[in-house]
């Protein structure tokens, strides 16, 4: 059903003088799980014994403000140039959206991921994927003159820092 169709039922019954309890375990016992909530149905019984006649909605003064704006994604990359350590909520209250804003910004849009308290782009540049190949390059060379040293001492990592201790003997 369509909300306007809720609305009209909830009017009729309201003109039948029903409460808006009684509304509700009429619409529950017909439409089960997709009945409008008890306090949408109070909200409308309410409208309509106030004199309502409509069961549109009202008109809007336009669409909401959208969050994602271009602008919005800038100070949110600006902000976190700046200090990379903000939580979400320090970055939201900054700007004036929501937490969920902020991390779709951050993770969709800018491609960042927190990483030990600090965010960090999460996708690599042109640039860091040039110099990863150099790299692995220059392995595969050392790799190829000394197989068993090579695989000896090569230790690699991903987002995890490990320290490698050195003994003196």
């Amino acid at each position: 059903m369509e909300k306007t169709e809720y609305r009209a039922v909830i009017k009729f019954f309201v003109l039948e003088g029903l409460s808006a309890t009684e509304i509700h375990t009429k619409m529950v016992k017909v439409l089960k799980e997709s009945a409008p909530s008890f306090p949408t149905v109070h909200r409308w019984v309410l409208d309509f014994k106030r004199g309502r006649t409509s069961v549109e909605d009202e008109p809007r003064s336009g669409r909401p403000k959208s969050a994602t704006t271009p602008e919005i994604i800038e100070q949110v990359y600006d902000i976190v140039c700046k200090d990379p350590s903000l939580t979400k909520r320090e970055i939201a209250d900054t700007i004036g959206i929501s937490d969920e804003r902020v991390l779709h910004i951050l993770h969709e849009e800018l491609h960042m991921k927190k990483l030990l308290g600090k965010l960090v782009p999460h996708s690599l540049t042109i640039q860091q994927k040039l110099n990863r190949k150099q790299i692995s390059h220059r392995n595969l060379e050392r790799f190829k003159q000394n197989k068993t040293d090579f695989v000896r001492r090569f230790i690699t990592m991903d987002e995890t820092w490990i320290y490698r201790l050195v003994e003196k003997f």
